[in-house]
């Protein structure tokens, strides 16, 4: 078989090598030409994949995302030429929570607050709303949860309204897929009338879907008055993104939130495991077999270590201040796509396993910590 993979796509190779000849690709640019004797196509978000790309091709025998979003994909077009598809929920779960963590923790330090005193809301509560939730809970911060669909379905749980949600929170974090019409439409969740009655000083973290916060009307909002906290790691329009915002966000990065090794691992492993399946031949390989060992893999602490430490600790792992430097020193220079493609190594809270007599162990381990 032929299998076209993103180029952004890690440990590719590990697994499917032993299934065909792999061809890299560059997301943003590839050509019907280039699809149409493939086997295989392995995406990621930047490339859409519908009839326009593989009208040419007639061999195509799986497609395969490796993100949590589908909004890329023309299922329906898949559907209708019996072409199996996968996608990867929940692979980068833990890495967004964490990006959100890293950034909650970054805020605090620098602008003098405690995380646990703050209330966070959490815009949609699948697999990446929750992981955050749960890890919030571990360390006793109180979350407000925002899901419609959810609350529609009658799935249990205490759910706001979201203008509610937001008037109560100190800290709101979206984590919704991209919806463009219907009753849980979420294009501009954040319209210019939702962000005008935003009170001063709210935080405000979008690291789900570029287009869930208007940013025109973001940047509006901010030229007028500057009292709001930003966090964006997904930007309107990318690549090409409204650069005039970007020195009235806090914490800004090339929509990598998601982008630890384990997560972008995990979610080229669900597609080997799926392909696999399609196939019907056993998997041959695990995420672990090919995972490096983190530069710092073991920590003691001592008993009179506290939770109000917990920022400089998951910051040990993972600072959100690197990305925020890198991009606001080379977007002009390399720019949002290169950035994105040359994202440095980083890994999760769980490659660090803490030792010692301490009692907040069984909370740091709920927290993410390996113990």
């Amino acid at each position: 078989m032929k299998i076209l993979a993103d180029q952004n796509m890690p440990l590719v190779e590990a697994f499917f090598s032993s299934l065909g000849e792999i061809e890299r690709f560059d997301g943003r640019s590839l050509t019907p030409r280039q699809a149409q004797d493939a086997d295989v196509l392995l995406t990621r978000s930047v490339t859409q994949v519908n009839e326009a790309l593989l009208a040419d091709n007639t061999r195509l025998k799986f497609v395969g995302t490796a993100t949590i979003g589908v909004d890329h994909i023309d299922q329906a077009y898949l559907n209708a030429r019996g072409v199996p598809f996968s996608s990867a929920p929940g692979c980068n779960s833990i890495a967004v929570a964490e990006y959100v963590l890293s950034a909650m923790f970054a805020l605090a330090q620098e602008q003098h607050f405690s995380v646990r005193d703050k209330t966070v809301a959490i815009v949609g509560v699948g697999s990446i709303g929750q992981c955050l939730a749960n890890k919030l809970s571990a360390i006793g911060v109180k979350t407000l949860l925002v899901d419609p669909p959810r609350q529609a379905r009658g799935d249990a749980g205490e759910w706001l309204e979201l203008d509610a949600a937001i008037a109560q929170a100190d800290i709101v974090s979206f984590h919704v897929p991209l919806v463009k019409e219907g009753a849980h439409c979420t294009y501009h969740l954040m319209d210019s009338q939702r962000i005008d009655a935003l009170a001063a000083n709210k935080i405000l973290i979008n690291a789900s879907r570029c287009d869930v916060i208007d940013n025109h009307a973001l940047l509006a909002r901010q030229q007028l008055h500057d009292d709001l906290c930003l966090v964006l790691d997904v930007w309107e329009n990318e690549p090409d993104i409204l650069e005039d915002l970007l020195p009235f966000v806090e914490l800004a990065s090339v929509h990598i939130a998601g982008h630890t090794l384990e997560g972008k691992g995990r979610g080229t492993l669900m597609l080997y495991q799926a392909l696999c399946h399609h196939l019907a031949i056993e998997p041959q390989s695990s995420l672990s077999d090919h995972l490096p060992v983190p530069s710092l893999s073991e920590l003691a602490l001592s008993e009179s270590w506290t939770l109000d430490e917990l920022g400089t600790l998951v910051h040990l792992i993972y600072d959100v201040r690197r990305d925020d430097a890198i991009l606001r020193a080379q977007l002009q220079s390399h720019g949002f796509d290169v950035l994105r493609k040359t994202y440095p190594v980083r890994r999760e809270l769980s490659t660090l396993k803490l030792v010692g007599d301490n009692p907040n162990l069984n909370a740091l381990a709920a927290f993410g910590f390996s113990i």
